[in-house]
């Protein structure tokens, strides 16, 4: 049976229910507008609460609020330390009902640490801002209070679901395949995967995310011959680490270029000598205007939209790299990030799944977001298993900078399109 709900989100929240709606979906919409100001009560709590990727004790502290709302509701919590990575560590629940399993996906850090001037969260009517209010605070309480609506509804003890944050999505601890490892697993059990960074909204009109680019570094490093800059291109010297270099940086970006992929460089340097320090955020180098440059180092970034596409432009670099100007040398090593969240059919179908819940609740049809204009998420880790669709956190806009932000109003619309629908796919209840 086809239900309307009509939600109208005013800073009062007033909810419309069609005769034909379901007592269970009643009771969703009446509790995410009935608790409207309790999940803004929870998302300022949460952000006035330092969680800085590297703020070890402040991301845990978060894990204990977030453990706190969802012990409560019947979940299962667990926390997975993660000292081996050099990081705080995530946060796993787990609700074990008999339908098939929703994985709910988001992280406890913001990029915002400790030491830095950005630290408060500060209302404006509809519109508040703090350190990682979008991205991703915004995002757990989104789920939260779905969870709850689902409970009042009496959904919940029917529902399978798995809520996975992690503790440093913004700076993934090492190695990755211990960082991920409880994530992956979840995924390759999961039958549906959910993911709440930030909603895209453009010119506004709400968006949903199927596919998202990868992000992995890569390190360039060439080589050549030094000594006076006067025997520069002759057979002895040849041209040098700077020329050989440029050459390649040159060829990447007009042979290479493709919809959807990137290869940005980041931070560049050469001389005699040049150096890269063990982060490889910085590097450094000297020399003189009359010698030859002995090494030059560049360090960037990939950008892929598929794993077929990531492989493609991998292979097509190196052959690049290989092709060396004469008395130079060069190596390319690629550092694996996050992978690609392709664009599958599997992902379209749930997107059709979630705009039958739009249809339903009376809200605006979302069309696919462009991959090119969305970051790496931790979806990406499940997509290879599990049909997947991201983005499901508030709108809001400055993510990663002062004055991030986010539109309350988006907090009981996205908590209640979850709530909807993580009880429509582990119920498996027909469109």
């Amino acid at each position: 049976m086809r239900l309307i709900l009509v939600v109208l989100c005013l800073l009062s929240l007033p909810v419309v229910a069609q005769a034909q709606a379901t007592d269970p979906e009643r009771a969703m919409a009446q509790t995410v507008a009935d608790e409207q100001g309790r999940t803004i009560a929870l998302l300022e709590r949460l952000v006035n609460q330092n969680s800085g990727t590297l703020n070890l004790a402040g991301v845990r502290a978060v894990g204990d609020m977030v453990e706190a709302e969802l012990v409560p509701l019947g979940f299962t919590v667990r926390r997975i330390d993660m000292a081996e990575t050099g990081r705080a560590g995530h946060l796993v629940a787990t609700h074990a009902g008999p339908g098939r399993n929703v994985l709910l996906i988001g992280h406890l850090d913001t990029v915002f640490e400790a030491d830095g001037p950005f630290q408060v969260f500060q209302r404006d009517g509809n519109r508040a801002t703090g350190p990682g209010i979008g991205d991703d605070k915004g995002g757990v309480v989104v789920i939260i209070a779905a969870m709850r609506a689902l409970q009042a509804s009496g959904q919940l003890d029917r529902a399978n679901v798995t809520i996975v944050l992690t503790g440093d999505e913004e700076r993934v601890g090492a190695p990755l395949a211990i960082a991920r490892r409880d994530l992956i697993a979840a995924g390759r059990v999961a039958d549906y995967a959910l993911e709440y960074e930030n909603l895209a909204v453009a010119d506004g009109q709400e968006f949903s995310t199927v596919a998202r680019r990868s992000s992995s570094n890569w390190t360039l490093t060439t080589g050549g011959r030094t000594g006076h800059s006067s025997g520069v291109f002759n057979d002895s010297l040849g041209y040098g680490a700077i020329y050989e270099m440029a050459r390649i940086l040159d060829a990447f970006q007009s042979r290479l270029r493709e919809p959807n992929a990137t290869f940005n460089v980041g931070v560049m340097a050469g001389g005699t000598p040049a150096a890269i320090d063990a982060e490889g955020f910085g590097v450094t180098a000297s020399g003189k205007t009359n010698i030859v440059a002995e090494t030059a180092i560049a360090r960037g970034d990939l950008r892929t939209l598929t794993c077929e596409q990531d492989a493609r432009v991998r292979a097509g670099m190196q052959a690049i790299v290989a092709d060396h100007l004469p008395q130079t040398r060069a190596e390319l090593v690629f550092a694996d990030g996050y992978p690609p969240m392709a664009p599958t059919e599997g992902n379209r179908a749930l997107l059709a799944r979630l705009n039958a819940v739009n249809r339903d609740l009376d809200l605006p049809q979302m069309a696919e977001f462009d991959p090119g204009l969305r970051g790496a998420a931790d979806s990406g880790f499940v997509a290879g298993d599990v049909d997947t669709l991201g983005g499901l956190g508030a709108s809001g806009g400055g993510a990663h900078a002062d004055g991030e932000w986010i539109d309350l109003d988006s907090l009981p619309r996205q908590a209640l399109r979850t709530a909807v629908l993580v009880s429509r796919l582990s119920l498996d209840d027909p469109l």
